[in-house]
This record gives structure tokens, sequence and C-alpha cells, in this order.
């Protein structure tokens, strides 16, 4: 891991880290630098072999969403401003030298279950377009001759509320909010600010460029694994090859925001929430090799620090619980009680892949699975 500045990267990071936060104030200093590598990776793009997504999310209009966009617009390499266009335009838009997509208003496309099934094949093209060699395959012309198109370009994705879980399992979330009295920040006005933009975008262009075959080398060591490396790595990379503060501020982004995102995760009324609360009912119980459904219910909506209760007007139901618990391959069946009845219910060891899998972080009193080390 480089410590000195290589062919003044630090210095040219540093620069566009200050320019970003004089025209959009982000959630913490991790996010800031994050965005900051992440356009500088975009520059790069040929020597990934993932392109991250940059998730702009936030829970209302006036975040600063759009502003961060304007501003990504002028910084990153061949920009595509995209607002509510074909998946059809989006992937005839991209070509071997991957340009960046920049998607505004993503909330107008996956902001409700309709919207988001009927813009299904968007969906699909930005879950392929984080790995490379992914492709669409489509006739084209008269004779209808098969042509494959290209897919592969880092993203950029702003819109109120999250994004769908795939895009948001793909993407770098930052996590937008509105600023507090006595925060300020320039008005941005693109015929006046944008040329100091395009200035640190042909710093970053030079500076890059002949880095190309040493960053598609690197492997950098990494604080996150599976997926979120993968979509972290290109980030790291700029990091190591900028050296100074890069790599260690890259890797505690990486490593603060992955987690964050996790726990936001662990706590969701959906996801590995349901799973995990469901751990802590066995071992309440004291390890029982079974429960009824009744008392599963009984426990998750009496817990007041869970979002069960308010699962719909009576709390979650029997075919509510079976729902989730359906999409990680458990499903109810009979179980024996105290006087030797069956009762509908769940087996302890249905759950013990889905424990592993999703919810790895072993509760203190929790007996291990099993497999678990």
């Amino acid at each position: 891991m480089p410590d000195a500045p290589v062919n003044g990267g630090a210095e040219v990071l540093a620069e566009l880290k200050a320019l970003i936060s004089k025209y959009v104030i982000l959630p913490c200093e991790e996010a800031l630098d994050a965005a900051t590598l992440w356009v500088a990776a975009t520059h790069l793009q040929p020597s990934w072999q993932h392109a991250p997504r940059l998730a702009v999310v936030g829970p209302a209009k006036r975040c600063g969403k759009s502003r961060l966009l304007d501003v990504l617009a002028e910084t990153v390499h061949q920009p595509v401003l995209t607002v509510n266009s074909t998946p059809a335009a989006v992937f005839r838009s991209i070509t071997e030298e991957p340009p960046t997509l920049l998607v505004d208003e993503a909330d107008t496309i996956f902001g409700s279950p309709k919207m988001a099934e009927k813009n299904e094949e968007m969906r699909g093209l930005l879950n392929a377009g984080h790995q490379r060699d992914r492709y669409v395959l489509r006739v084209v012309g008269n004779d209808h001759t098969p042509h494959r198109f290209h897919t592969f370009a880092m993203a950029a994705i702003a819109g109120i509320g999250d994004l769908p879980d795939t895009i948001m399992d793909r993407s770098i979330v930052i996590r937008m909010r509105r600023r507090a009295d006595g925060e300020r920040v320039s008005p941005y006005r693109t015929k006046r600010d944008s040329p100091s933009l395009h200035e640190i975008r042909t710093k970053i262009a030079l500076w890059t460029k002949p880095l190309a075959d040493q960053a598609l080398q690197l492997e950098p060591a990494m604080p996150v694994e599976d997926r979120a490396a993968d979509t972290w790595e290109p980030l790291v990379i700029i990091a190591d090859l900028a050296g100074g503060p890069w790599p260690r501020l890259a890797r505690q982004a990486c490593s603060r925001m992955v987690a964050s995102e996790a726990q936001a995760e662990e706590e969701a009324p959906s996801g590995a929430r349901i799973l995990a609360d469901i751990r802590r009912i066995f071992v309440g119980s004291g390890d029982q090799d079974s429960v009824t459904t009744d008392q599963l219910l009984f426990a998750l909506n009496s817990d007041p620090e869970a979002p069960w209760a308010e699962w719909g007007r009576g709390g979650l139901t029997a075919r509510g619980l079976g729902t989730m618990l359906r999409a990680y391959g458990i499903s109810p069946g009979n179980v024996r009680i105290g006087d030797g009845s069956q009762r509908k219910g769940y087996m302890r060891n249905k759950f013990a892949d889905a424990w592993r899998r999703y919810c790895p972080t072993v509760h203190p009193l929790a007996p291990k699975v099993a497999g678990e080390s």
C-alpha cells in the first residue's frame, strides 16, 4: 500500500473532494471520500472487472441528490445523463469504451411495485452492467440479425427512497439528507461553475491514463468480502494508486459504509431482520427443536423494538411470516407440543442454512448452528 502520492494523484483527489464539498453537503466524511474515489474510478473503467453503482438516495425532496448528480456529470468520464430513458436507448449508449451513466429521478422508475415491475428490464440492465462481459442480445435490421450490446458501465442512480435490493447490493450507498440550519453550500450555476469542474476532470484523466495497466493488475487488500469487495475494489485501487492518506481513507469508508448498510438491512422489516429475530426467539426459549407458529408470532409481535406489531392492522400474521420465510427456503410443518399433540410450526434445523448465509453474526447467547466454527 503506497504512502506517498503517485503522479500527483493524492493532490488531484484532494482538489476534487474540495470541489464536491463546495456544492454539496454529504452525510458524512466517508461518503464524501467514497464519492471522490468513485468519480476518479470512472476514468479507469476498462481496468475494472466490476462497475460499482453509486446509489444516491434520500427520504424526501431537497436532500441534494440531483445537485450531487450535477457535480458528477461535470467530473466523471464521458457522462450519459438519463431521466426516464428506455432500456434500449441506455444500452445502445454503452460502448466497449464504457461511459458513465447518471440516472436521476429513479423513484419514477422503481418507486412502487407497479412501476418497478413495468421497468424490470431497466433493473436487469443495471444489474447486468455491474460485471464485465454481460451482454444484452437483440435482433437488429430487416433481416433480424442477432447483435450483442454492451451493458458494462459505472452508474450513479439518484432517487427518493431505496432502489431495488439487487441494485442496492451492487452499490456504494450514499444516504443524503436535507441541510440543517447553519449548513451552507455555494449555489451551483452550470455556465459559471462547470469550467472549474471540467478542469479537475481533465486532471483526473491525465493522472489515470498511464495507470490503466497497473490498475488492471492490482489485487488490493480489502476490509470486506464477497460482492461488497467486488463493488469497492475499484475505489480502493484508485486510493492505492494515489497514495498519501487515500489508502487509509478508502478502506475506512468501505468498512464503515458497508457495515452501516448491513445494519440498516438487519433493522429493516424484511430481509435478514426476520431471520435474526427468530434466532433470538429460539435462543430465548432454551434452544428448543421447534416452536409453534402461534408462539413465534406472539414473540415477534410482542417485541417493542421490532417492526412486526405494525406489520398490517393486526401485526405480522402466519401468512405474512410464511411469505417472508419462503424466500429463504423455509416452510412450516407439523411440530409436536408438550401434550403430545401436533400444531403448525417451524423446526429449528430448517433455519440453520439461512442463519449461516444471511445473518452470520452470532448473538453472544446463541448456540452454534450445524457447521458454524
